[in-house]
């Protein structure tokens, strides 16, 4: 299954810190490079490169909160998404990515 929204709609959506101590809370991850993260980043959002989400993703989820998940364009958040959703993870591809989002800032 494949969920998605427009990167202009994240603004609706009460995001929290991954630390927080919510149950069923939303997330939004940045998957970009750390340097393109450290660069700029949509507010509370954290960086967690595309490799490490793919390969370690129940070091950095759980299976209760909502992932809201970014690229750069939209590719690879789509691609991740797919494989996390098919593993029981609930996330949400921000179609677009950052660039989309900066477009309408």
């Amino acid at each position: 299954m494949y969920n998605s929204i427009d990167i202009k709609d994240i603004d609706k959506i009460k995001i929290y810190d991954i630390s927080d101590d919510y149950v069923n809370k939303n997330v939004l991850i940045d998957i970009r490079d750390k340097y393109e993260y450290i660069l700029d980043h949509i507010n509370r959002s954290v960086n967690i490169p595309y490799n490490y989400l793919s390969m370690f993703p129940d070091k950095y989820l759980n299976f209760n909160d909502n992932y809201y998940i970014y690229c750069n364009n939209g590719i690879k958040s789509k691609k991740i998404c797919i494989m996390l959703n098919n593993m029981g993870y609930k996330t949400i591809d921000l179609i677009g990515g950052y660039k989309e989002y900066l477009d309408n800032k």
